[in-house]
């Protein structure tokens, strides 16, 4: 049995809001996305230029635990790139390690 989710902080349309990365969802590069709330419960549908994409995962993690292959899922090469790219939206904002964020994991249906 799945752990309980605490309450929504946002709803699932703005899950994903930024072009650059809508495009990467719909290019297929963009599997997740992570956010300081929780935008969604699992099975919610999102919905991005008429294509659908059902939020299957979603749990929290430490932005020190953020691996190469997580960066991948957000549509990065690279850990590095993904971290200066989240600095880069959020100026002056540091990078904690035990800062937790919520991670939204979607699929095209």
């Amino acid at each position: 049995m799945s752990e309980a989710l605490p309450p929504k902080t946002c709803s699932v349309d703005r899950l994903v809001t930024v072009q650059e990365d809508v495009a990467r969802v719909l290019d297929g590069t963009k599997t997740a996305t992570r956010r300081n709330g929780r935008y969604a419960d699992p099975g919610e549908i999102m919905e991005l230029e008429g294509r659908r994409f059902e939020v299957h995962k979603v749990y929290s993690q430490a932005l020190g635990e953020i691996t190469d292959e997580d960066a991948k899922a957000e549509g990065f090469d690279d850990f590095n790139s993904y971290k200066e790219y989240i600095l880069s939206m959020h100026k002056g904002m540091p990078w904690i390690p035990h800062a937790r964020v919520w991670v939204h994991e979607f699929r095209p249906v």
